[in-house]
């Protein structure tokens, strides 16, 4: 798949126009908490071919525009099924963080899709990985390429799991679960730079009880949550 990225709003958080060459379908990763993401888009020339938008999980700065895209295009939008509960708090998250000006409406959902479903774009196909821990139902969409992991893993770090509704121990289990696909994938992260599975395997602190277990050379880590 083709991937653009657009690092938007407040909390620069890196949103994704993913199209499949073949046909020039294109489908949006993840929205930003403003239009921001809406005036790029509209910006581009020739105009994408919008067929779908995606959700890899429902903090305001990753769903939170969602209406502001639904206005522009109607067309389907589909999230982890677990992600519903957060999801539903949009019109109130601003205020669970302290940021009661950011409270959004939540927009509409067409499809939940739970670990290993897919979605068709032109004749790219999209598998979806559950990787609960940040949030309750947080995800990736990927191909044999390239992978978009939300807030499940950065360069070099993890998604904070201190957050309401989220959970380390999912996190620890999740983030094993991401490293057991091929490394040559590309991860495009919710922010910060791109990297791959392989490097940050081999390099992330936050990996090193992975490393132990695999008895994969490298720095030992962090021990960042009870029982690593």
């Amino acid at each position: 798949m083709h991937l653009r990225c657009f690092t938007v709003g407040a909390f620069q958080v890196n949103t994704y126009l993913v199209t499949d060459p073949a046909t020039g379908a294109s489908a949006i990763i993840d929205t930003g908490e403003t239009d921001e993401l809406v005036r790029r888009i509209q910006a581009l020339s020739p105009p994408p071919d919008i067929q779908m938008i995606l959700l890899t999980h429902a903090h305001l700065d990753h769903a939170g525009a969602l209406v502001d895209l639904q206005r522009v295009w109607d067309v389907p939008t589909v999230m982890p099924r677990a992600e519903q509960p957060l999801f539903d708090t949009l019109p109130v998250q601003g205020r669970m963080f302290g940021m009661p000006h950011l409270d959004r409406p939540c927009g509409r959902i067409d499809r939940r899709v739970d670990d290993g479903d897919t979605v068709l774009l032109g004749d790219l196909t999209l598998r979806f990985l559950s990787t609960p821990g940040h949030t309750p139902g947080q995800g990736c969409w990927y191909d044999d390429e390239d992978i978009v992991v939300g807030d499940t893993l950065f360069a070099g770090s993890i998604g904070r799991t201190d957050f309401p509704l989220s959970d380390p121990a999912l996190m620890v289990e999740s983030l094993r679960r991401l490293t057991a696909l091929p490394g040559h994938l590309r991860v495009h992260s919710g922010h910060g730079a791109v990297t791959t599975l392989e490097h940050e395997l081999k390099t992330n602190p936050f990996l090193g009880y992975i490393r132990k277990e695999r008895g994969i050379a490298g720095p030992p880590g962090l021990a960042w949550t009870r029982g690593l």
